[in-house]
């Protein structure tokens, strides 16, 4: 296969782990491709996507370019429609994007045995709870809870639930709780929620799937009493799988050659 360019993109961008999932992923795979990591500003984004040339194949979004991602597109997959945000442009005449995280973590819980879901609690009203909430629902959930310190930015996750079919309600972190399956916990690095808040959350709030994953255990997980601690590292790896589908053959949902051997080397690269 020629050789293609491919990046990670974000700002910042120096801790991303992208370059070394990609770089293991294509050893296997045989592919003579390009990936490296580079700072792009959500001001600088647009121009500087169209500056590149024809070398170029996709790109990988991070914070915070994923609406600029989906902004830019041609067109768009199912999740990145519902969702909003794109982590994954397919380069060439018309630019596709693609979120790639509903998948991941779906692809993440079911590590753990976790394939189907009623009630769940979302920590969080940013994009990747967005993702969270369509990635639940692929599951089967019907009640979702989201916590968030101002509720009022959730707002657009209860038109999400809608059009979905989930009954989502709002509220701050330290409203009473009822019993779910799973807490999803999308919140910034370095969070650090008061023990009275947490304590009533992991009593009813069964396994976490914390979106963090360094330093691992988060302090959330740390804390956590309700059931296992997930890490996001799960996550990280199978949307970075579902890219490099994409970028392989252009579809998130039909497996690479040997993908097996495939997931054994970015899993060790972690």
């Amino acid at each position: 296969m020629p050789e293609s360019h491919l990046a990670v993109w974000g700002d910042p961008i120096a801790h991303s782990k992208s370059p070394q999932l990609h770089a293991a992923a294509y050893e296997v795979l045989g592919f003579d491709w390009q990936y490296d990591r580079r700072q792009v500003t959500e001001a600088a984004f647009a121009s500087t996507v169209r500056a590149l040339d024809d070398s170029w194949r996709g790109l990988s979004l991070t914070m915070p370019l994923k609406e600029q991602a989906f902004r830019i597109a041609d067109i768009r997959d199912a999740h990145a429609g519902l969702t909003g945000v794109a982590n994954t442009l397919l380069l060439g005449e018309r630019i596709a994007a693609f979120n790639t995280d509903v998948g991941g973590i779906v692809d993440a819980l079911a590590e753990h045995r976790i394939v189907a879901l009623e009630r769940v609690r979302l920590l969080g009203a940013g994009a990747t709870s967005a993702s969270a909430l369509v990635a639940v629902s692929d599951l089967g959930a019907t009640h979702v809870d989201v916590r968030a310190r101002r509720p009022e930015r959730a707002r657009s996750l209860a038109a999400l639930g809608e059009r979905l079919g989930v009954a989502v309600t709002i509220a701050p972190f330290d409203a009473a709780s009822d019993a779910v399956d799973l807490t999803i916990a999308s919140l910034p690095g370095g969070t650090v929620l008061d023990e009275a808040v947490v304590g009533p959350l992991a009593a009813r709030g069964g396994a976490l799937f914390d979106v963090a994953y360094s330093p691992w255990p988060s302090a959330l997980a740390a804390s956590w009493t309700g059931g296992e601690a997930i890490a996001g590292l799960g996550m990280l790896l199978h949307q970075a799988v579902r890219q490099i589908r994409i970028f392989a053959h252009g579809d998130p949902s039909l497996p690479l050659a040997d993908e097996a051997a495939v997931i054994a080397a970015m899993r060790a690269a972690l």
